[in-house]
């Protein structure tokens, strides 16, 4: 099978949609050996955030000599995104070598009478197929969807995070925040610690599913808690942060993730690890404050410099990731003059998230998402209360071609000391970015991209945007 052939199988199986439930993959990781039980996990929930932590425990593993595994979702422009091995993505051969094993499994259990697999339960036995078959020591797991019937909860995990609970997903996991935290709390173990930093009524649901697993509960200002020190000269390279555990261990480290909430997933991150230390000797101290140091988690808030502009990308995808990223982006980079591109999928409730995240004087491209789930870009430029327009056809011979979203990453950097010469010319002969974003004369363009999809689509309409701003064309194609 290569890799072509994987993907066009993996996305065939988006006819099964969502489906909640553990029947299916526990037959198929049956049917494999049950790869999940050859080495150790951690499990990480959460409405926000648990894809920070994740990468923040698999860093901090990787760098403490462990051999680590990590499986995450969505992707941004791969698939071999979602499978993770120390520093370094799975390769497409080897992606397409766990699909091609899966697949094997799965024609057996339909021709048995079997029900088919959907796309995630597909995705996670072949993360869970390949961590066995190379051998890792550990494998940080983030769930998909929700928890207690989220593909992932077939494991028995060393330490379960639950990230905060917020609404998001209320087809799934329910209509209040208590239904919702259930969801969540339904990874929670038998006599497994859980660390958890969601608050009020939600901390008090998962604190009853703790107690009546016996399941050691270690909360967010009861077990542990971090503060914000003086950290970098420049806001928008990282922050320094100290994760303190109650009458215990602390450390001291620079975070190169932005924002207040990311010094919360820290604190969450940082404690699992105290967990797992007080019987693994060779994650010291130093371990994981160069871990958190050298995390890398790209679309959460990441900041590129493309010559004297900085260009933000950002997963926000509900009421309460757009919350965060407003508090992020005042704390950074205070009040300018913005441009976005906005793009969202229908389920999510971006009536609310509009109100929230634009402000009078900016200027907004909706933009369609590359999915039959995306919302109408022109039913969302009516609902943005600030200027706004529609991104639909590019109109024949207005621009030339743009380059990939991975030809233009590469010519900006995170890294904001790169000199401007780095940057090239990426629209022809003699137009730099930078030179097109100084003749819109704006000094700060936040991008919001919805999670669960591929974000090349998206950049590429986002500079075709921008030239057709600078040429003075109206993007209102109808």
């Amino acid at each position: 099978m290569t890799y072509e052939e994987a993907i066009n199988y993996l996305e065939a199986a988006n006819v099964f949609g969502i489906q909640l439930g553990l029947g299916r993959i526990q037959n198929l990781l049956e049917r494999l050996g049950n790869p999940q039980n050859k080495y150790q996990t951690i499990h990480v929930t959460g409405t926000n955030g648990k894809g920070s932590v994740t990468a923040m425990i698999a860093s901090a593993l990787t760098e403490a000599g462990f051999k680590t595994g990590r499986y995450t979702s969505p992707h941004l422009e791969d698939y071999t995104e979602r499978i993770h091995i120390d520093h370094h993505d799975i390769s497409r051969d080897d992606f397409a070598a766990a699909v091609a094993v899966v697949k094997d499994a799965v024609t057996a259990m339909v021709a048995e009478g079997g029900e088919g697999a959907t796309e995630f339960e597909l995705i996670t036995a072949a993360a869970f197929w390949y961590f066995a078959s190379i051998g890792v020591d550990y494998a940080v797991i983030e769930v998909g969807l929700g928890g207690l019937l989220d593909s992932t909860n077939v494991i028995v995990p060393a330490v379960s995070v639950i990230t905060n609970v917020a609404m998001d997903h209320m087809k799934y996991c329910g209509n209040t925040i208590e239904a919702i935290a259930e969801q969540k709390a339904g990874i929670i173990k038998e006599g497994v610690p859980v660390v958890t930093t969601a608050e009020g009524s939600a901390l008090a649901v998962i604190a009853r599913k703790a107690y009546a697993m016996h399941s050691r509960l270690y909360a967010l200002d009861h077990s542990f808690d971090v503060v914000g020190n003086a950290g970098p000269e420049d806001s928008a390279t990282g922050q320094m942060v100290t994760v303190r555990e109650k009458f215990g261990f602390s450390i001291t480290t620079v975070l190169p993730l932005l924002g207040k909430h990311q010094r919360t997933n820290c604190a969450a991150a940082v404690m699992a690890l105290l967990l797992l230390a007080r019987h693994e000797k060779k994650l010291t101290r130093t371990a994981l404050e160069n871990g958190i140091r050298h995390v890398e988690w790209p679309g959460r808030f990441q900041v590129f410099k493309a010559g004297d502009t900085d260009v933000v990308l950002d997963g926000a995808h509900n009421p309460a990731g757009i919350t965060t990223f407003c508090k992020t982006y005042e704390d950074v980079f205070g009040d300018r003059k913005r441009v976005f591109l906005f793009s969202v999928l229908a389920d999510k409730d971006y009536s609310q998230m509009v109100r929230e995240l634009f402000h009078e004087d900016d200027y907004v491209i909706c933009a369609p998402a590359p999915t039959p789930r995306t919302s109408d870009p022109k039913e969302m430029a009516n609902l943005v209360p600030c200027k706004a327009d529609w991104q639909g056809v590019c109109r024949k011979g207005s621009i030339r071609p743009l380059q990939p979203y991975s030809r233009i990453r590469s010519c900006a950097s995170s890294d904001r000391s790169t000199s401007r010469a780095k940057y090239g010319h990426i629209f022809g002969k003699n137009t730099s970015f930078s030179k097109l974003l100084n003749r819109l004369g704006t000094g700060f363009w936040p991008i919001v991209f919805p999670a669960c999809q591929c974000v090349i689509e998206r950049e590429c309409l986002l500079m075709e945007a921008l030239l057709f701003r600078c040429a003075g064309v109206d993007l209102m194609i109808k």
